[in-house]
């Protein structure tokens, strides 16, 4: 979990949940596509503070679950982000199951914005299997896998009137661009995820009115 020690100066607080895409594996922190919204609400005059993150590479949406209950974070935000999934597909968990869990993850993202779903928002999960680590891999399948827990996490949102957010075309739209990769291969670079900042910004601007 990243603690930001400043956040309590900030007239919005935000916690961004999630896994590799949120801490932004392989990237300097400053390039986390959270971490670039709230710079980006700053500059339209939005007082919002550095996100804590509770994320980690390789989990899932149990593990990320499990590291929300032992964090002990009691705090409540003014805006809430969840990004997670991709490692549900990657690992070949049951869509069912995802369903279930991510269900779960909605109510206690809701939990930490004080009861207050608009206040919460989603992006969907990003397609790996354009990176350079897939080469080789069939790239139809691992679409049409992310497509369908992607369709599941909007089906979720839309019950409980969350705001969800599709980056997963942006995603697309890196193949055969080594500048949006990290040096990995396989995570995105600063440049792909300023994309998805830059989409979820009007979002997150019209929710810190409600």
């Amino acid at each position: 979990m990243i603690v930001n020690p400043n956040a309590d100066a900030s007239a919005y607080s935000f916690l961004s949940l999630g896994d590799s895409y949120t801490i932004g594996e392989s990237v300097s922190a400053n390039y986390r596509w959270s971490v670039q919204l709230a710079d980006m609400l700053r500059k339209d005059g939005e007082d919002v503070g550095e996100p804590d993150i509770i994320a980690r590479t390789g989990w899932t949406t149990a593990e990320l679950q499990n590291a929300i209950k032992t964090s002990g974070n009691q705090k409540t935000y003014d805006l809430v982000s969840l990004l997670i999934g991709v490692n549900n597909q990657y690992r070949g968990q049951s869509q069912d199951q995802y369903r279930i869990e991510f269900r779960e993850l909605l109510q206690t993202a809701i939990k930490f914005a004080g009861d207050r779903a608009a206040h919460v928002f989603v992006l969907s999960t990003p397609d790996w299997g354009v990176s350079p680590y897939a080469a080789g891999q069939n790239k139809i399948n691992i679409a049409q896998d992310i497509d369908q827990f992607n369709t599941i996490a909007k089906d979720e949102c839309h019950k409980v009137s969350i705001a969800y957010i599709d980056i997963t075309p942006l995603s697309r739209s890196a193949a055969g661009d080594d500048s949006q990769f990290a040096s990995d291969g396989l995570h995105y670079s600063g440049k792909q995820m300023k994309l998805w900042a830059e989409k979820a910004l009007p979002v997150v601007k019209a929710l810190l009115k409600k």
